[in-house]
């Protein structure tokens, strides 16, 4: 389930940011490298979650 929740909120913020960034500029807005930093995100926020961010087992 969290990596369902993950998928979403980083295609949400992907959106949100590229639309904002694409706004400021003047350009059109495109939804292919949307789903590019969305992947990027999901890619990077499962690594370091659950590799390098692993809890201490006592």
């Amino acid at each position: 389930m969290r990596y369902i929740w993950t998928i979403i909120w980083a295609i949400l913020l992907s959106f949100l940011v590229s639309y904002v960034l694409t706004a400021m500029a003047g350009e059109t807005f495109q939804f292919g490298p949307v789903f590019a930093v969305a992947a990027m995100f999901i890619i990077a926020i499962t690594t370091i979650g659950d590799g390098v961010l692993k809890e201490e087992q006592e």
